[in-house]
C-alpha cells in the first residue's frame, strides 16, 4: 500500500538533520559514560601512568576539537550558500520544479546532517574536558569522544567531496532529465495494474468534501483508506486526480455502498506543489517544462528539448501496452480481496497530449526537434496497440501541418519532416 508519510519526510529538509543530531547526542552520552568508566577502572587498578598518558593524548586532541568547533559552522554556511546559488541557476535554466531534486537528495541531507552533527559533537566534547591533569584526581578523560569527533571530521570531508560532485551533476541537464525519468518509473512501479474502466460499485451514498486550505492534491493515504473501507464494507473513490487544484468545499471522495467512515478527510493531503509520490503525469510535466524553456527564444537550446523527447518517448513506450484509466486497490496483503479504493489516473490520450502537444507547437521552426518528435511518434506507433494509435497519428499530422505552414521551402520542409532519433545527429 502507498503511505505518504515516508514521501512527506523525504520532501522535508529538517527531519534528517534533527534526527542525526539527536542520535549524535545519545552516542556522545554513551561515549562519555564509557570514558568515565575507563578512568575509574584504571584508577582502581592504580594504573596512574596509563591515566596520565590518556590525559596527554586527549590534551593534544583538544586543539583539533577546538578548531573543528570554531570552523565547522563557517564551513557549513559557505558550502550551502554556494550550493543554493547553483540550485538557483539550475532552476532558472531548466524549471523551478528541479529544486525538489536537491531537497530530496539523500547526499544533500546526509552531508548537512553530518556537518551539523560534527559541530554539535565538538561542542559537547569540549564540555567534557577538565582543567585537572593529576591522574589521581581526574574524573573524565574524553578519549572515545575525541576519537569519535575526529572520525566525524573525516566523514565530513568525504561527504563534502561527494556532495560537490552531486551538486555539479544537478546543473547538468542529462542528469536532471534522467532523475525525473526514473522518478516517473518509480511511480509507475508502485501503482497496481489498472483496468480501462472502473467497475460498477453502485450509486454514490455519500461525499467527503475538502475542508482544509486550497492547494494541489498531493497524495492520499491509500493504506488508511483501504482499511477504513474494509471495516465498513464500502468502496471509496477519489474524485479529483492527483495534481488537481482543489478548494475548500470541493468533493474529494465518493463512498459507494454505505455511510462514509469518520476521518476520511485526513487521508487526503493538499499542498502548495505537486509531488511524484502518486502523480503519474508529473514527470512528463517536468520534462515538457524543460523542453519548452529550452525552445524559448531567450535560450534557444533545441538539443535539450531533444533529450527531453528521448525520455518522454521512453516513458510512453513503457505505458503503451499497460491498461490505464483507474487504479484499483484491493484489500489483503497480496491484493486478492475485493476492491476498496479507486483512484483515477491519466488515460493514454492524456499522457500523449501532455508529452507532445506543447512541444509540438513550439517545435515547428526547429527541424532538430520536429525530426526527433516524428521518430519518437513512429517508435510509439510500432509499440502501441491499434486502439491507442489515434492520439499519436493526430500529433504526427498536426506537426506536419505546422512545419508546412512555417517553412516555405520544400527542401527545408522535407528535411524537417524526416524522422531522426538524434534530431540532427
Amino acid at each position: 500500500m502507498l503511505s505518504p508519510l515516508r514521501e512527506h519526510l523525504r520532501d522535508s529538509f529538517w527531519f534528517a538533520p534533527v534526527a542525526a543530531m539527536v542520535l549524535v547526542f545519545l552516542v556522545w552520552q554513551g561515549c562519555a559514560q564509557l570514558d568515565g568508566r575507563i578512568i575509574e577502572t584504571l584508577q582502581e587498578a592504580d594504573a596512574y601512568d596509563a591515566v596520565g598518558d590518556l590525559v596527554a593524548v586527549v590534551s593534544d586532541a583538544k586543539t583539533v576539537v577546538t578548531t573543528v568547533s570554531s570552523a565547522m559552522m563557517t564551513f557549513i554556511g559557505v558550502v550551502f550558500s554556494i550550493s543554493l546559488v547553483a540550485v538557483q541557476m539550475a532552476s532558472g535554466q531548466f524549471t523551478p520544479r528541479v529544486v525538489r531534486i536537491f531537497v530530496r537528495s539523500r547526499i544533500t541531507k546526509a552531508t548537512l546532517s553530518v556537518f551539523l552533527s560534527t559541530f554539535l559533537l565538538s561542542l559537547l566534547v569540549l564540555t567534557s574536558y577538565e582543567s585537572e591533569t593529576d591522574p589521581r584526581l581526574v574524573t573524565s578523560v574524553p578519549l572515545l569522544q575525541s576519537v569519535l569527533t575526529l572520525a566525524m571530521v573525516g566523514l565530513s570531508l568525504l561527504l563534502f567531496v561527494v556532495y560537490v560532485n552531486s551538486t555539479l551533476r544537478l546543473m547538468r541537464v542529462s542528469h536532471v532529465v534522467d532523475r525525473i525519468t526514473w522518478d516517473s518509473f518509480d511511480v509507475l512501479a508502485k501503482m497496481p495494474w489498472q483496468e480501462d474502466e472502473a467497475g460498477d460499485f453502485g450509486p454514490v451514498t455519500e461525499h467527503v468534501v475538502h475542508r482544509g486550505r486550497a492547494g494541489v492534491l498531493r497524495d492520499v493515504n491509500v493504506a488508511r483508506l483501504v482499511r477504513a473501507a474494509r471495516r465498513h464494507g464500502v468502496v471509496i473513490r477519489l474524485l479529483p486526480r492527483i495534481g488537481d487544484f482543489v478548494v475548500p468545499g470541493t468533493p474529494v471522495l465518493a463512498v459507494h455502498g454505505g455511510a462514509a467512515p469518520k476521518g476520511l478527510a485526513s487521508s487526503v493531503s493538499v499542498s502548495i506543489e505537486r509531488s511524484f509520490h502518486q502523480d503519474l503525469g508529473f514527470g512528463l510535466r517536468q520534462l515538457t517544462d524543460i523542453a519548452l524553456r529550452a525552445l524559448s527564444p531567450g535560450i534557444n537550446d533545441p538539443t535539450t528539448a531533444v533529450q527531453c523527447l528521448d525520455r518522454i518517448t521512453q516513458f510512453l513506450a513503457a505505458l503503451a501496452g499497460r491498461p490505464l484509466g483507474a487504479a484499483e486497490y484491493r484489500e489483503g496483503r497480496k491484493g486478492e480481496g475485493p476492491v476498496r479504493f479507486v483512484q483515477d489516473v491519466p488515460t493514454w490520450s492524456d499522457l500523449v497530449d501532455l508529452g507532445f502537444a506543447e512541444i509540438r507547437i513550439y517545435s515547428a521552426n526547429s527541424p532538430q526537434v520536429s525530426r526527433r518528435m516524428l521518430a519518437g511518434i513512429d517508435d510509439l506507433l510500432s509499440l502501441a496497440p491499434e486502439e491507442r494509435r489515434e492520439p499519436l497519428l493526430r500529433h504526427r499530422a498536426l506537426l506536419a501541418q505546422a512545419v508546412e505552414r512555417s517553412t516555405p521551402e520544400a527542401a527545408d520542409r522535407a528535411f524537417a519532416l524526416k524522422p531522426d532519433r538524434q534530431g540532427i545527429g
